[in-house]
């Protein structure tokens, strides 16, 4: 049987969508939509134009009012209505999309609409509601990969989105599809293929196929409240979408409230962006008339910086992040539908007597509490004082890991569970279900330094550390400075070159000051630079608090009249000191506010490591924790958590849940590297949570089988390409595909290899020569694509994601290749041809050289015969670049025939704002004006040697001071 064509795909969505009832229309080009766009406006707003269709001048405001901003700005413009002066004077409003009846809009679908922009493209299949194109659609025919749709969609918001009036900047959500596997995603830009969702059913059973997905997510009705109530407009300026189990939660909290005052708990495991779900839930909840208010109730360590932003985002006004409950309860009192407030806050008002007269007035109102991490042990004790004080409220819960009978602790209310406290679950989404949507990673658990029993009567034999888990033997000091010195050699390993950080959990404060000094000593001693960081509370008790496995709540206030440990904060003022004149800031442990601020600034350092523009001088490599930080915090780029200390239940699946938050490839899992024997009690963590059968799913398997995976994937690559000679002589683009992607396998198991402190090429059947050799060629076909796209026919290459950031290495730069053109002048005459061959295996290996390659080679020919002494390297390759950016300035001017002083503006301009030069700025540097054909190709042209010529001459080029 024939594979389905692409073009039969469209045609069967497209008749299924009008079978769904929507209208389908012809619409070729930009000016076909506008007129589209009039007449579907005209309808929608029928009530309020009278029937009377817009004039042109009215119309063109309409247009005006909708060309403004980024995809975010419109998006707040969709949702948002233009109040129209019309050419009689009158005034009315006019509505983009009927958020309050969401089925009450018009729908229509289109395909093939050709858009020009810095390239013509033509997009497949556009839903269009009330005329603006709201959903794009891309497909693929089956057997390819779904990311190349994912690559596709990209591509035309880079180069024609934003042509004309950029109504296509209005697209709310894509969906791509190759018929077998079809994926959801909000217009972010900024997003990688790992935020692409499948839709599923309320069981969480995915919907992949495209006709079962056009069917139950395309239907007109639920993709409107898609776009209309499930799209987040959050702070951060970037549109988000609720994947489906998200959104079944919502609707189950919404639909509980309207029929009565049940209670209920939602279980999503932990990583699976529960926050934004409760507080999406609060915010539906408020539009309720027969809701008083929404408390929604956080824990006071989880309302960090980011938390206050996004929160003040939904409602603004609702986020008091002082200590005032007085604030707190006049926001009770006032017209606030929604409050976002701390559990002892809440605790307070509800039971200090000088508040009681405001709040009493409340006592038989409808308010609904949401408890965010209901699994915390205070939750329970203020649950029962709410429902004391509040005769009509509704209490719904969220956790990543409930309280049944087998982990609840004893206290003086009892064992009490999640289901004794909250009542029924309303939905469930496990972590087994989120790994198989790859919402979050898996675990790779590693178990290091089991102990060897000595006895002169038999051989040594691995035993279990719990058999001689002594006080003696964990805190000696031996042990503590070998697990310091594994650390030491295998962070980098496990964190990619430092590029994601970690943290080192341990069981008491005691222990986490002989730690941190250990640390600091041996970085003085010049035996590593890492960036360590660490905070814990310094109360009375500093014993092991975790004898018992949980994680007690550790709050980062000191409670009035507590017993204060002067030693313990001694140290950790010594502490904060390091923290201060590392990153510059001015924290200590004088009073609770600027122990919080010290608290906050950790943990935006660690979160903010993932945005654009972190600055790697801001980082902190190793943060050393007791409890603080374990649950609750998410940061994308912490991928590792070193164990040293007793957990079980929740708390060890909290605690290891810090590493599976998705990023990007590269972060393939999260790292867990236990120096206790955890086994058993991670075993029945993951049981207790999912299922017996759950473990193999959750855990990744041991070393040995990626190395299986590994070889596997070499020899496939070998029966492509069996030599390196062969790659260049494969017959056709199709052949170069299969390569490419043989290879990608290959570095996609080689990142995960590498992340195992047993990886070495030695046990693999490819060394790593030739893994470098290989690497070379895959580089060259990503060369050939880049350099084909400017191009009207592209590459078919041009749709295949080349992960580069696999295969990328920081340490590896133009500076690195200087230090190695150091050590060939230093070399012995005979030694010298070996260096030189192995300087170019690099060049010619790394990504972040290929642009400079011909540079240094050059440099290489020219220069170093002649320099005696390798510390003038520097100045002398400094000179160098200097040398040949002028004469390449001038090959690009007399080529393109371009104004140098123009050339040089544009340049300049780039570097200061790193926004690509405009068409018509090209146009104004060329000194031959060219016809109106052929202006485009050759725009394009100068464009793409201008950002080469950056990329060769300044990007990661060193200055020599």
């Amino acid at each position: 049987m024939a594979t389905q064509s692409e073009q039969a795909l469209e045609e069967n969505l497209l008749s299924q969508l009008v079978s769904l009832n929507y209208k389908r229309v012809a619409i070729p080009d930009e000016k076909a939509l506008l007129a589209n766009l009039k007449t579907q406006l005209e309808s929608h707003n029928k009530t309020a134009l009278a029937d009377t269709p817009f004039t042109d001048a009215e119309f063109a405001v309409v247009l005006n009012h909708l060309n403004k901003g980024n995809v975010f700005e419109r998006a707040g413009i969709l949702r948002d209505k233009l109040q129209l002066t019309r050419t009689d004077g009158s005034s009315v409003y006019i509505e983009f999309i009927n958020q309050e009846f969401w089925c009450q809009n018009q729908y229509q679908v289109t395909n093939q609409v050709t858009n020009e922009g810095s390239y013509k493209n033509r997009y497949d299949v556009t839903i269009l509601i009330n005329g603006l194109p709201l959903v794009q659609i891309e497909l693929k025919r089956r057997g390819l990969e779904l990311k190349e749709a994912f690559n596709q969609t990209n591509r035309y918001q880079r180069h024609s989105y934003s042509a004309g009036f950029g109504l296509f900047q209005f697209v709310q959500l894509f969906v791509i599809s190759n018929g077998v596997n079809t994926k959801y995603y909000a217009n972010n830009r900024k997003q990688s293929f790992k935020q692409t969702f499948y839709w599923s059913d309320v069981d969480n059973k995915p919907i992949k196929q495209l006709e079962a997905f056009t069917q139950a997510f395309l239907e007109p009705c639920h993709l409107s409240k898609m776009i209309t109530r499930y799209i987040v407009l959050p702070q951060t300026k970037i549109l988000m979408v609720l994947r489906p189990y998200q959104y079944y939660a919502a609707e189950a909290i919404m639909e509980r409230v309207k029929a009565g005052n049940k209670n209920g708990y939602i279980w999503h495991t932990t990583g699976s962006g529960k926050t934004l779900t409760s507080f999406k839930a609060s915010q539906l909840l408020t539009a309720l008339p027969q809701v008083h208010k929404v408390v929604f109730v956080v824990d006071r360590k989880d309302l960090d910086y980011q938390t206050q932003r996004e929160f003040d985002n939904f409602a603004q006004g609702s986020v008091d992040t002082t200590n005032n409950t007085s604030k707190l309860v006049s926001q009770f009192t006032d017209d606030s539908k929604i409050i976002v407030t701390t559990i002892q806050k809440l605790n307070t008002a509800i039971s200090k007597t000088r508040h009681l007269s405001k709040m009493d007035a409340l006592k038989d109102k409808r308010i609904v509490f949401i408890f965010d991490e209901c699994h915390r042990s205070q939750f329970g004790e203020t649950h029962n004082r709410i429902k004391a004080y509040f005769s009509n409220s509704q209490l719904f819960g969220f956790t990543g890991t409930p309280i049944f009978k087998d982990n609840a602790v004893k206290n003086e209310l009892g064992k009490r569970t999640t289901k004794e406290l909250f009542g029924e679950c309303l939905h469930k989404y496990v972590i087994t279900d989120a790994i198989r949507d790859e919402n979050v990673l898996r675990f790779s658990v590693e178990y290091i330094g089991r102990y060897k029993h000595k006895d002169d009567s038999r051989t040594d034999l691995d035993i279990d550390v719990e058999a001689i888990d002594t006080k003696e033997l964990m805190e000696s000091e031996d042990r503590l400075n070998k697990i310091v010195d594994y650390l030491i050699t295998n962070h980098s390993r496990k964190t990619h070159s430092k590029d994601f950080s970690a943290m080192l959990c341990v069981s008491s404060v005691d222990m986490l000051m002989r730690y941190y000094d250990t640390f600091k000593r041996k970085k003085q001693e010049g035996k590593h630079d890492l960036r360590i960081a660490t905070i814990f509370s310094y109360t009375a008790n500093e014993d092991d608090k975790d004898a018992n496995g949980y994680i007690p709540d550790d709050d980062v206030e000191i409670p009035d009249g507590a017993v204060i440990n002067q030693h313990s904060r001694d140290k950790l003022d010594e502490y904060i000191a390091d923290y201060n004149a590392l990153y510059g800031t001015k924290y200590s442990t004088r009073d609770s506010e600027s122990f919080y601020n010290y608290y906050k600034d950790i943990a935006k350092r660690m979160k903010e490591r993932e945005k654009e523009g972190f600055l790697d001088k801001d980082r902190v490599d190793i943060l050393l924790v007791v409890n603080m930080f374990l649950t609750g915090f998410d940061a994308k780029k912490l991928n590792t958590l070193y164990v040293d200390k007793n957990l079980k239940y929740h708390g060890l699946l909290q605690a290891f849940s810090r590493t599976n938050r998705i990023f990007n490839e590269q972060k393939s899992q999260g790292n867990i590297v236990c120096f206790r024997n955890l086994k058993a009690a991670t075993d029945e963590a993951i049981t207790l949570f999912s299922n017996k059968e759950a473990i193999e799913e959750i855990i990744m398997q041991p070393y040995e089988d990626y190395v299986t995976k590994f070889d596997a994937a070499y020899q496939k690559l070998i029966d492509i390409a069996p030599t390196l000679e062969s790659i260049d002589e494969l017959p056709s683009e199709e052949e170069e595909l299969e390569f490419v992607k043989a290879f990608r396998d290959l570095i996609r198991l080689k990142n995960i290899l590498s992340c195992f402190s047993d990886f070495s090429f030695e046990g693999l059947s490819m060394d790593e020569q030739d893994f470098e050799d290989y690497k070379s060629k895959y580089l060259d076909l990503h060369q050939k694509v880049k350099s084909s796209t400017h191009k009207e026919k592209e590459s078919i290459l041009n749709d295949v994601d080349f992960e580069l950031e696999l295969i990328q290495r920081d340490e590896i730069n133009v500076a690195y290749i200087l230090r190695l053109l150091a050590t060939l002048v230093n070399a012995k005459p005979a030694d010298r041809e070996k260096r030189k061959q192995e300087i170019q295996r690099v060049l010619a290996s790394e990504v972040q050289l290929r642009s400079k390659r011909e540079l240094i080679e050059k440099f290489i020919a020219e220069n170093i015969p002649h320099i005696k002494n390798a510390d003038d390297i520097p100045q002398t390759f400094d000179e160098y670049i200097e040398v040949e950016k002028g004469k390449a300035l001038d090959k690009l001017s007399e080529e393109e025939k371009l104004s140098k002083e123009g050339l040089q503006k544009l340049i300049s301009n780039y570097l200061f704002t790193e926004r690509i030069p405009l068409n018509d700025e090209v146009v104004g540097i060329l000194t031959e004006k060219p016809k109106l054909l052929a202006r485009k190709s050759i725009v394009e042209r100068v464009k793409d040697k201008i950002l080469d010529f950056i990329e060769t001459f300044f990007d990661n080029v060193p200055v020599v001071e």
